[in-house]
């Protein structure tokens, strides 16, 4: 058969298929799962019914967004997971979309670690700055993510100056207190500890200063004021004029940090206004964290767009993904304009804080302007992505840079292709292409050749034949050319490699030959090597870009070997044809991996007969 026909008949199985799953779905809440042909997951959604939300994808196409229409064009196959109630479908989603980050889907591209202000959960707990990707269910109290690190260290220093908190990593309890495990440090005799490890504040004091640093990050400084106010009054009454002074430290420090939080809104409400920007495949999200009125953060993070225009679902997923990040959740959440399903996402949010959370789109006043002032952050914070990008794709690396001058060339190569050849006395004869584009490798555009007109040890001719064969596609494809040539030998291999070039009509392109023996560069027509220094980040380029094309040739010369060698024991084998021979290369990547396998199982992963199975085992 064909391999158009095989193809066509594979998509028309894999349509049928799925149209019998969309029969079977359930009119229930859950999670969709859809696959491509390599069995990779591209996109995870969520559904109030399951199956007229799936069916729906493969319904008035001509309705359908681009995104859309490209991703179910790439649908192989597709899954499910019943949930009890759509905020468990929220859940679902939103991990499963953490865990395997499908390309159809809004990413957060900064989901590496976050930093968070972790409260541990212990007698005299710790409070201290963690990097994780989720929370861990310790019993710990978490305040974050903060992307802005610098804003976080003032958070810190400030709690520390405030707060005599230790900065131990011990683990203090009634026990170690009792058996005198641990001593008081430098901390308590500079009074910035209260000396828990000896048992010089109770536990309950301890608990109260911890419960008064919780008020400090949620905004509430006024109660803290009051707090140490009304303390340094009695110590200063009870004259305990130390105690009073370390007080008045503490107000100074709690006035000094609350200057960097500026007054919003005239209401005390905790509220967090969250907006998206983007544009062609990035964005960002932004959230502005209000508390006590108070603006105590801003949080920016990168998202991965597949479309820009897609402002509704852009902004719902990056919800979803924050606000499962985070244990911080305000009673009021403003957004820019309605998403749908709104009261599915409240109850969500209720449910995991337990008590009432709304999400409001203000249409006038002080709330408006708020959001309008995030919409600002986010539209700045994109154009500082796209500055970016901008500055990525003109930067030139230093290196590039000084080629371009050793060479005389009037441009700088940023797109440099190499070549290389790789045989043993003839046999297997392979070469290799690879690409580097600003100074760096771009694997995605290599290329493995297998040499088909050269007979014999032939290193010339196989070079012609590779280059022409290499330009020759990139011409029919209308696909960038490079900006300079490197081939791996001296001028003879230059000579057949021009050849070709000027065959093709594209004698413009720069070639050079690097010889291996005293790592001389060679242009043509040229006799003499180029006078180059042996200590040029130039030459260095352009030896890096020879290694790495030698690497990949005797890669795949040592893979093609390797598999004719297989291919001729198999072929040994009494009952063994190219049915069986491919079958074995399906299931097994190696030799030595055929030969761990007993008959039996060769024969279950092969279908091979088990007595052509043990044939196998006695030939290897």
């Amino acid at each position: 058969m064909p391999i158009e026909d095989s193809r066509f008949s594979t998509l028309l199985a894999m349509k049928e298929m799925i149209r019998k799953k969309i029969q079977e779905l359930p009119k229930l809440p859950g999670v969709y799962i859809f696959r491509n042909d390599k069995n990779v997951i591209i996109y995870i959604g969520k559904a109030k019914v399951l199956k007229n939300r799936v069916r729906s994808y493969f319904q008035k196409q001509a309705t359908k967004d681009d995104k859309t229409r490209i991703m179910v064009k790439h649908i192989a196959d597709l899954e499910w997971i019943v949930v009890r109630n759509e905020v468990e479908a929220f859940l679902t989603e939103a991990n499963l979309i953490k865990e395997h980050r499908p390309y159809y889907n809004v990413l957060m591209k900064d989901d590496k670690t976050f930093p968070y202000i972790q409260i541990t959960d212990e007698p005299f707990p710790q409070v201290k700055i963690i990097r994780t990707k989720t929370l861990p269910k310790d019993g710990a109290k978490y305040y974050g993510p903060y992307t802005d690190v610098r804003y976080l260290r003032k958070i810190m220093k400030a709690t520390h100056d405030i707060f005599h908190l230790r900065t131990c990593l011990h683990i203090i309890n009634e026990k170690t207190i009792q058996e005198k495990k641990v001593k008081v440090c430098l901390d308590f005799h500079i009074k910035r500890c209260d000396g828990p490890c000896e048992g010089l504040i109770s536990t309950e004091d301890y608990r109260a200063m911890v419960n008064q640093i919780e008020q400090f990050l949620k905004g509430r400084n006024k109660s803290i004021r009051e707090y140490l106010q009304n303390q340094m009054s009695n110590a200063s009454t009870e004259m305990r004029f130390e105690d009073a002074t370390r007080y008045r430290d503490q107000l100074i420090a709690v006035d000094h940090f609350t200057k960097y939080q500026k007054k919003v809104i005239a209401d005390t409400t905790d509220r967090d206004i969250v907006t998206v920007s983007a544009e062609n495949n990035y964005g960002v999200g932004v959230v502005l964290r209000i508390r006590n009125g108070l603006l105590i953060g801003r949080e920016k993070f990168y998202l991965k767009i597949i479309d820009a225009d897609e402002n509704l679902e852009n902004l719902s997923q990056f919800i979803v993904q924050y606000y499962t990040s985070t244990n911080d959740i305000p009673r009021e959440i403003l957004l820019e304009f309605q998403i749908d399903e709104i009261s599915n996402y409240e109850n969500w949010l209720t449910n995991i804080v337990g008590r009432k959370v709304q999400i409001l789109i203000p249409e006038r006043g002080e709330k408006k302007k708020l959001v309008q002032m995030s919409k600002r952050n986010s539209d700045l914070l994109l154009g500082e992505v796209r500055l970016r990008k901008v500055k990525r794709n003109e930067f030139i690396p230093k290196m590039v840079m000084q080629l371009q001058d050793d060479l005389g060339l009037s441009v700088p190569p940023r797109r440099i292709e190499g070549f290389d050849n790789s045989n043993i006395q003839g046999s297997y004869p392979v070469a290799s292409m690879v690409c580097f584009i600003d100074g760096k490798p771009s694997k995605k555009e290599y290329r493995k050749f297998n040499i088909k007109t050269v007979s014999g040890v032939d290193d010339f001719e196989s070079m012609t034949e590779v280059v022409y064969r290499r330009y020759k596609r990139v011409q029919e494809e209308k696909k960038p050319l490079p900006d300079l040539i490197l081939i791996d030998g001296g001028k003879g291999q230059l000579s057949s490699a021009k050849k070709s070039l000027d065959e093709l009509g594209l004698s413009h392109i720069i070639i050079v030959g690097l010889a291996k023996k005293l790592e001389e560069v060679f242009v043509p027509g040229v006799s003499e090597p180029q006078n180059i220094p042996k200590t040029s980040p130039g030459l260095f380029l352009l030896r890096k870009i020879r290694d790495e094309a030698h690497r990949f040739a005797i890669t795949f010369h040592r893979q093609k070997r390797g598999k004719a060698m297989v291919k001729s024991v198999l072929e040994n084998v009494n009952g063994m044809g190219q049915k069986r021979i491919d079958s074995i290369w399906k299931n097994y990547k190696s030799l030595d991996e055929l030969k761990n396998d007993s008959a039996e199982e060769i024969n279950l992963k092969t279908g091979i007969p088990i007595k052509v199975c043990e044939n196998i085992l006695k030939e290897l």
